[in-house]
């Protein structure tokens, strides 16, 4: 027994989030490279080159900066903070709080502000 044939007007309706093109990129391959070059240096400085630990120190703050530019343009390209926050293992409002908008807040109440220069 077959079912009756159904009307267009049954259809799936579409999903409120539209599927994105998953492109094909080597990303695990050449992450695991750059981990490879990080212990890899890791190593030649725990051997003695002490005046490295300044340049190793600066890599860190180097990747923070990096991956900053790099979760605030996925956010730009339209993936959610909850999106972006699952692959991190946190939550949707610590990503946000962490990497979203990082402009200074403008003083608006100046009435605590010295005008004359000294201390109140």
């Amino acid at each position: 027994m077959t079912p009756p044939a159904c009307p267009s007007r049954c259809a799936v309706k579409k999903p409120l989030t539209p599927k994105r093109r998953y492109r094909v990129v080597e990303n695990p391959e050449y992450a695991a490279f750059l981990r490879r070059v990080i212990r890899a240096y890791s190593r030649r400085v725990a051997a003695g080159d002490i005046e490295a630990i300044t340049t190793m120190a600066a890599l860190a703050s180097d990747l923070e900066d990096a991956t900053r530019q790099a979760i605030t343009a996925l956010n730009a390209f339209g993936y959610s903070w909850a999106d972006i926050g699952m692959r991190l293992g946190i939550t949707r409002q610590g990503a946000q709080q962490r990497w979203g908008d990082t402009t200074p807040a403008t003083v608006t109440d100046t009435s605590s502000i010295a005008t004359h220069g000294s201390c109140p």
